[in-house]
């Protein structure tokens, strides 16, 4: 028996529409808000969007479902509240969907365009559906819909999307030739190239960001094994140290050194990556040996990366972590040239200067150690422990008035610097304060 189509009155649709439309506006606000501050603990700055759906668009799409039903029945039409999240890079997307899932009763996932073949034109991006939640529909009331969609994206997913409507969905007529069909097929597919290798930098960056994190915890931990020790110690008996640290030599300290020239274990897969032969790669290979404490494959990575045409700049960066390198096995002397030479190559290079001050403190060169914190201060003069490095080579020196007041120009800048509070105290009883 065939169903009689009965098409329903614009205007009575026009009517119900427009009696919810404060409400949809309302609810719609709300899930802004509410997926706004549920990204927000993520390292990537989400755009949420939200809109409603227009009435012409919506009874264009009710009366084209209603014609399609078995039978006729009044459609639900899910988007008529439609939110758009747009992610930087594609890792994103799978962070977003899985936090609206774990925060929203998820009814509908689909993956639009995932199907499209290279020769195929039209955008990628997910579709969820989710109930709109109780909280939010008794705070505002009823808004002729119990769904919303959301859509996730990159943003050159939505760049496309917004091109690819207004030529393609929005047309009453669409001249495409092969040719033409040919030339958007190619324009989607480098689109979606460059979402991927954004997605490939960003992991490049992150995997050198965490190492370069690493290696610099490292040296700063044996920064203070070699030097607070030697102040603190010093201080419970009442005497100035003696000797002096030997060049190359670790100070009886016993500081675990790596000589080990294998290459094992590098970042990537088995061993090391085959396209080692880029600045990027050898930096990367070089602070993971570092991280490794392998220092004699990391100084081998970063004096090739020294042989290489590159910046000043980078070069001075280069120097800066080959010294480190040398600094992690006693060996002071290279440690100091390769300072000095990221110095030549950037005289702004405030990190060197202090480093090379801090090389100085443990070979007990203490005058030597003064000036080069006073240089990288005289470049960048808010460094919290540069100030208290440069207090620690006062009050070795025996100038305890400007030991004090390099330690309080430090707490100015750190209050909590354990260290500065500690050489304070010793300080004040120095001077009788």
């Amino acid at each position: 028996m065939e169903h009689s189509l009965v098409l329903p009155s614009r205007n009575a649709l026009l009517a119900e529409y427009e009696g919810f439309m404060k409400g949809r506006l309302r609810v719609t606000r709300d899930l802004e808000f509410s997926l706004e501050r549920k990204f927000s603990g993520l390292s990537s700055n989400l755009t949420v969007k939200g809109r409603l759906k227009d009435f012409p668009s919506y009874h264009k799409k009710y009366i084209r479902i209603l014609k399609n039903a078995s039978p006729p029945v009044p459609p639900e039409i899910t988007d008529l509240i439609g939110l758009r999240v747009v992610c930087p890079f594609l890792e994103d997307m799978v962070a977003a969907e899985k936090i609206i899932k774990e925060n929203f009763e998820v009814v509908e996932a689909e993956r639009k365009g995932a199907g499209y073949s290279f020769k195929e034109f039209g955008y990628e991006s997910t579709h969820l559906l989710i109930n709109i939640p109780p909280d939010i529909l008794w705070k505002r009331g009823e808004c002729g819909c119990k769904v919303a969609e959301i859509q996730i994206r990159t943003s050159l997913q939505d760049a496309w999307a917004e091109v690819e409507h207004e030529l393609v969905y929005k047309a009453e007529f669409t001249p495409f030739d092969e040719p033409m069909k040919r030339k958007l097929a190619a324009l989607n597919a480098s689109l979606s190239l460059a979402d991927t290798v954004f997605q490939e930098i960003r992991s490049y960056q992150r995997q050198l960001n965490g190492e370069l994190g690493k290696r610099r915890d490292s040296f700063y931990q044996k920064i203070e094994d070699s030097t607070d020790a030697l102040l603190f110690m010093d201080t419970e008996s009442g005497e100035p140290s003696g000797g002096r640290v030997k060049p190359g030599g670790d100070g009886g300290r016993g500081f675990p050194v790596s000589r080990s020239g294998k290459a094992a274990g590098f970042p990537g897969g088995q061993g090391r990556p085959a396209s080692a032969g880029t600045v990027d790669d050898l930096l990367l290979n070089a602070l993971y040996a570092h991280n490794k404490k392998l220092f004699d494959e990391a100084i081998g990575f970063y004096s090739r990366i020294l042989e290489m045409k590159i910046d000043d700049s980078i070069r001075s960066l280069i120097h800066k972590h080959r010294g480190m390198a040398y600094f992690a096995q006693s060996k002071y002397r290279e440690a100091i040239g390769d300072f000095s030479s990221s110095l030549e190559w950037d005289k702004k290079s405030y990190k060197a200067a202090y480093y090379r001050g801090v090389v100085h403190a443990v070979q007990q060169l203490y005058s030597q150690a003064a000036e080069d914190f006073t240089l990288s201060l005289a470049i960048n003069p808010y460094q919290s422990f540069c100030l208290f490095r440069r207090g620690q080579a006062h009050y070795h020196i025996g100038d305890y008035p400007q030991a004090l007041a390099d330690c309080d120009s430090s707490l100015a800048l750190e209050p909590d610097n354990e260290g500065a509070k500690k050489l304070r105290e010793i300080l004040l009883d120095k001077l009788k304060m």
